[in-house]
């Protein structure tokens, strides 16, 4: 069984954590995030760390999730989070429109992605010629879920490697079927 729900969570300089009833709160000079904590699960904070501790055995689970949770939160004030995304093909093109990205996927119609304003997207172009998404937030568990939806819009394939994918994302080439000789 994993020991990450017992370890505390250090509080970086100028972070100030408030835990009000059963919401703890992290803020940042410009940012402010919150979190309700779920039940059975409690938090404490010291002067240099946040303690996170359960009322009973068969809630250990929920102690290393929200550990986790409120580790990501304090990361995500003071540094924040980026996931950038890999679009594979020569037909393949993206476009930024204000709060929205143009992705032209070689299907019937150009798919218009609503990015949420919580997120800052950016679309540049790498020495291949493939097109590099960035998304930049502060929540890590929302950047990851936007990030998943874009990719959903066309995976990657392991014959002609296409698609849109992770940035770090590995994926294996198949071989194709082979004429017999």
């Amino acid at each position: 069984m994993s020991k990450i729900g017992k370890k505390p969570i250090i509080i970086k300089d100028g972070v100030e954590i408030k835990i009000d009833k059963k919401t703890v709160f992290v803020k940042w000079p410009k940012w402010e995030l919150s979190y309700t904590l779920l039940d059975g699960v409690n938090a404490k904070v010291n002067e240099w760390a946040i303690e996170i501790s359960i009322e009973s055995d068969d809630k250990k689970n929920l102690r290393g999730l929200t550990r986790t949770l409120v580790s990501n939160m304090v990361d995500g004030v003071t540094t924040g989070f980026e996931k950038k995304l890999l679009v594979m093909w020569v037909w393949y093109a993206v476009k930024k429109e204000w709060n929205a990205l143009q992705l032209s996927l070689w299907l019937s119609h150009k798919v218009k992605f609503e990015v949420p304003s919580s997120i800052q997207s950016e679309v540049e172009q790498d020495a291949k010629g493939n097109y590099v998404i960035i998304l930049k937030s502060i929540d890590k568990q929302h950047l990851w879920e936007v990030a998943s939806k874009i990719r959903d819009l066309r995976k990657p394939e392991p014959y002609k490697w296409k698609g849109i994918r992770y940035f770090d994302e590995v994926v294996k080439l198949k071989a194709g079927k082979t004429a017999k000789k």
